[in-house]
């Protein structure tokens, strides 16, 4: 077999100074020609260290030598058979720490691993462009019927999962668009929303039903849903925010990463005036973390008008848990990086809104519980910067209303739902919750496996009434 290419096709970007002042999407994508290229790189290998690193068990091999073989119906048909959502994962995925980790090119001196996440987004657009998105036979109905609260990535696999066992699916979405965070958590410039929309569009052609603006919790309780379904499936993510809990956090034009991200995206702030939703467009915007989410505010600020948009960061860059593409595309955007620093304080104007903040230098110690080492301040370190917005992005915890609105719900110290992670199931009978609700914030790609293994739980439970 010959050596392949040592080095990824590269994916065409908007240039940095063009992209700042657009919300259109970084990446062009491969062209046709690119994507085969790109594609035979692969090596077919027969210990498959891909797939048993992907959290839906696509076969890669697979959906990549049909790309390589310019067969790019058989390619999408291959990949749809374990994910519903290429489009999103191609996208969105850190591959570099689960696919493509393992990928045995990259195990080549001076060799890159194959793009499969890229590869992924490119037969997932194609089949876009074509415009008859195929869909698989219709199953015979089982008269099973089971409700998915919350219209995320969990959900949606779920959902899709369900539905093509022949299982009555409705989904029940608290905002009145779905896709959860994919919707309202990441930019236009990462995650274009008509993307969003044309993945659940396939879901429920598939045949799950949609219902949004609809709060479980306080529209309809579970217990009640459990009345009216033979299984419940709780995807509701992680919708309560951190904060620091510092003096002067209360001031005005101080944001959680959530509210920040989701008057943009969800109520597209960034189309004003088309779009009356009020959002402080700062000139000097501070965002606090190191995450994807930092990232996202971050380039959000950037194009919203701010002549600086800075993270704020208490570790060093190596230690950041953002995507190092999300890193270097933000580095190249002009975002400010000041790293080993911490916010402790800040200072309004007469006014209340936000104009300095206060900030403590830090040092690395030993590593901690996460195997990062630990910031340490450093003592009379203090110093000020200026800023007129602060994006507060250093995670959130799962969506409290259901664990508390359920008398007999395990729920973990964080205020998760407990659930066995080889079934999803919870300690309450005939409820499965997977996603962030269960694990706290983590990747969409994870939050998709846990609903494939409840799916599959949830039919055997139909199947058999064993629980």
């Amino acid at each position: 077999m010959p050596r392949p290419a040592p080095k990824k096709v590269v994916m065409r970007e908007q240039p940095p100074k063009e992209r700042i002042k657009n919300f259109n999407e970084v990446p062009y994508g491969y062209t046709p020609e690119e994507a085969i290229e790109e594609a035979k790189r692969c090596l077919g290998c027969k210990k498959r260290t891909c797939v048993e690193a992907c959290p839906v068990d696509v076969d890669i091999p697979g959906f990549i030598k049909a790309i390589a073989d310019g067969d790019f119906k058989s390619a999408i048909r291959i990949m749809k058979d374990k994910n519903a959502l290429p489009a999103i994962c191609g996208r969105v995925c850190p591959q570099e720490d689960q696919c493509e980790k393992y990928c045995t090119v990259a195990k080549i001196k001076n060799s890159e691993p194959v793009a499969i996440g890229r590869l992924e987004r490119f037969i997932a657009d194609w089949e876009a462009e074509q415009d008859e998105i195929e869909i698989p036979p219709k199953p015979t109905p089982t008269g099973k019927k089971v409700a998915v609260v919350g219209a995320g990535p969990a959900g949606l696999t779920v959902a899709g999962d369900l539905a093509k066992l022949g299982h009555g699916v409705v989904i029940f979405e608290a905002l009145h668009k779905s896709g959860g965070v994919l919707m309202y958590g990441i930019p236009e410039f990462r995650l274009p929303k008509k993307v969003v929309e044309r993945e659940v569009d396939y879901v429920e052609k598939l045949g799950a039903k949609l219902v949004t603006s609809f709060v479980v919790g306080r529209i309809k309780t579970i217990d009640e849903l459990l009345g009216e379904f033979d299984a419940v499936f709780v995807g509701t993510g992680a919708g309560l925010p951190w904060f620091m809990k510092i003096p002067g956090e209360n001031y005005n034009g101080i944001y959680s990463a959530n509210e920040y991200l989701t008057r943009s995206n969800l109520m597209r702030a960034y189309l004003f005036p088309e779009y009356d939703t009020p959002i402080a467009k700062g000139k000097r915007v501070a965002v606090i973390g190191g995450g994807n989410v930092a990232m996202d505010s971050a380039r959000t600020g950037l194009r919203l008008g701010a002549e600086n948009s800075m993270i704020i960061y208490r570790r060093s860059k190596k230690e950041m848990p953002a995507r190092i593409e999300e890193i270097a595309h933000a580095e190249e955007e002009g975002v400010e990086f000041h790293l080993l620093t911490l916010p402790v304080r800040y200072y309004a104007d007469e006014n209340g809104w936000v104009k300095e903040m206060e900030c403590i230098k830090m040092r690395l110690g030993e590593p901690d519980a996460s195997g990062r080492r630990r910031p340490i301040p450093i003592e009379e370190s203090n110093f000020k910067i200026p800023v007129d917005t602060v994006v507060v992005a250093i995670g959130q915890s799962p969506n409290p209303l259901i664990p508390q609105s359920v008398k007999g719900l395990e729920v973990g110290r964080h205020g998760n739902i407990v659930v066995d992670p080889a079934t999803g199931k919870s300690s309450y009978k005939r409820v499965w919750a997977g996603g962030d609700i269960a694990t706290g914030a983590a990747t969409v790609i994870l939050a998709m496996g846990a609903g494939r293994v409840a799916a599959h739980s949830i039919d055997e439970y139909l199947g058999t009434g064993k629980w």
